[in-house]
């Protein structure tokens, strides 16, 4: 199979398995690709050292995370302007887990973020293989939102410290708010207005031109204030050398029994990436023609984690903010990515030492402002104005991740979202159906629309899967209408388009509604059961020979005509 590609309008291969971004590439893109790769490199280095700051790494290990997300995905990935690096969603979440197993900063706390990386990495490429994309719909829209608020205030409170200039508390979320709120009189002024300077800075950037290195601006200007008015010797924190140094391949060493330990935290993550990583390869379509290739592209950021646990990184995902700088700066493939990996491995190698002057707080500043644009307050309004029960699973998702232990929230958020699958899907009811005057239509009643009914005959339709979930319903309320009607009902039509799918006990109890219509007399006819799958469960279960005519009809009408013995009967109106 072929499909064309974006950039040349060439036919290629969509099975191609390395370096598809770069398929028909012609050297007039060239240009393109330098100028994305060049902003994207002036957004990448703030972001990667404050985001390596926020999980308790070293700055360099930022840097390797983004070489190894960036490097992976453009050879495994679909995506052409998909960026993959460290992430501040994700890092918060898998920092505290592993700061209960090894001091933050620690060599075995880093070979527990490398395990991890690899065990991320390796349920993400088996993800893509097996075509497991649609795992990132296991989060609803309010839970996400929820999920998102709750990251974002785990980032504002563990980046306070760094802006107030106080030391970091120990203890949870609230705990550690609470002893900062006491220790407010000691904020060392000039971290604070580093921090917020940085931060505002950033926000008008962004509402000027998303395009302009506001960060990178912040952390040259904050540099060099720390160096013109001697701040170091005020009390402000800075990053100091980087070392120089590239990274090795090497597996972490650590015992056996705790890889086991991050099996649930690695399923965690891994879903958590999938869901981010679906979002913005759907968000920035490589081809409009094509659907997007989420499966190929959980394989290409899974291979990035793998390649950055080797090298002494920590889990990577792909990012939302830094894939659309690429995508409107012009980028035409994954070079534009590479041409930003070059230059943070040529930083690695020459220029660590012109880090050494950075304020912890300018850092800071920057995962504020991330923390800030994470929250999504449109969404949250949009569900306070037209759902509130699904408010309050944005509030209950954000403060099981604000309250509890970081990982305990992300799952409760997770099974928050399924649990509200299935309560939604055990809401379907029967309901009756009425013809639409002048027509075949046959159609919900409502009490607006003046509708036609058939003597002796009532049309119901279900419209959701008929599963264990639901079935029990679905026969109380058939029989209901059984019951206010036995005197003069003589035929029940299931207008069946909504049953996608008839599990195993659905369709026993299905078979006994049937029968128990035939024991009062009343015949049972299903028409209209569109789907394949459905179709092979009536016949499978036996179900078929229930019905009236041994059969399906593809119509209501037919149904009612069929069973009536063709004779044509007068509506009546209601």
């Amino acid at each position: 199979m072929t499909d064309v590609s974006p950039v040349s309008g060439t036919a290629k291969t969509r099975g191609w398995p390395l370096l598809r971004s770069l398929q028909g590439y012609q050297p007039s893109y060239l240009t393109h690709d330098l100028v994305a790769g060049l902003t994207l490199v002036a957004i990448a280095i703030p972001e990667q050292l404050a985001t390596s700051r926020l999980g308790g790494f070293s700055p360099q290990i930022g840097f390797f995370a983004f070489l190894a997300g960036s490097v992976a995905f453009a050879l495994f990935g679909s995506n052409r302007v998909l960026s993959s690096g460290a992430d501040s969603t994700i890092t918060p979440i898998f920092a505290g887990s592993l700061a209960l197993l090894a001091a933050t900063g620690s060599p075995n706390y880093a070979a527990l973020a490398g395990v991890l990386a690899l065990m991320v990495g390796v349920v993400l490429v088996v993800g893509g293989i097996f075509r497991l994309g649609w795992v990132a719909d296991l989060l609803s829209i309010p839970v996400t939102v929820g999920f998102l608020v709750g990251i974002s205030m785990h980032i504002l409170i563990s980046q306070l410290p760094a802006i107030l200039g106080l030391p970091t508390p120990g203890g949870a979320m609230l705990q550690r708010l609470a002893t900062l709120a006491g220790q407010l009189s000691h904020t060392n002024p000039f971290t604070l207005c580093i921090g917020l300077g940085v931060l505002a800075l950033v926000t008008i950037c962004e509402r000027v031109d998303v395009r302009v290195p506001g960060a990178l601006v912040g952390l040259i200007g904050a540099a060099a204030a720390v160096v013109i008015l001697g701040l170091e010797n005020r009390g402000v924190a800075v990053l100091g050398n980087i070392p120089v140094a590239l990274p090795a391949l090497d597996i972490p060493d650590i015992p056996a029994a705790q890889w086991l330990q991050l099996v649930p935290l690695a399923l965690i993550i891994a879903i958590i990436v999938m869901v981010q990583t679906a979002a913005t390869t759907r968000s920035f379509v490589s081809d409009k023609n094509q659907p997007p290739d989420v499966d190929r592209d959980f394989v290409g950021v899974g291979a990035g984690s793998i390649l950055s646990g080797l090298i002494g990184g920590f889990p990577v995902n792909a990012s939302p903010p830094r894939t659309a700088i690429v995508s409107e700066t012009g980028g035409r493939s994954q070079l534009a990515v590479l041409v930003a990996a070059a230059i943070i491995l040529g930083l690695l190698t020459f220029g660590g030492s012109l880090l050494r002057h950075v304020p912890q707080a300018a850092l800071s500043g920057i995962l504020l402002f991330v923390a800030m644009r994470i929250i999504r307050l449109n969404q949250i309004v949009a569900i306070y104005r037209q759902s509130i029960g699904e408010l309050a699973l944005v509030i209950a998702t954000a403060v099981a991740i604000i309250v509890l232990p970081i990982e305990q929230g992300v799952a409760i958020g997770i099974t928050l979202s399924l649990l509200h699958g299935i309560w939604s899907t055990t809401r379907a009811r029967v309901t009756v159906f009425e013809r639409v005057p002048g027509t075949s239509i046959w159609w919900p009643s409502n009490s607006h629309i003046r509708g036609e009914t058939e003597p002796h005959v009532v049309v119901a339709g279900f419209q959701a899967p008929l599963s264990f979930l639901n079935a029990y319903h679905f026969r109380r309320d058939v029989m209901a209408l059984v019951q206010s009607r036995a005197q003069q009902l003589h035929l029940i039509v299931l207008e069946a388009t909504g049953i996608v799918e008839i599990d195993f006990t659905a369709a026993q109890i299905l078979s006994d509604t049937i029968k128990a219509c035939h024991s009062l007399g009343i015949g049972f006819a299903i028409a209209r059961l569109e789907s394949a799958r459905a179709q092979e469960a009536i016949e499978k279960f036996g179900i078929d020979s229930l019905l009236e005519s041994k059969r399906q009809f593809q119509s209501v009408e037919e149904a009612i005509h069929a069973c009536n013995g063709g004779a044509k009967s007068q509506p009546s109106k209601t």
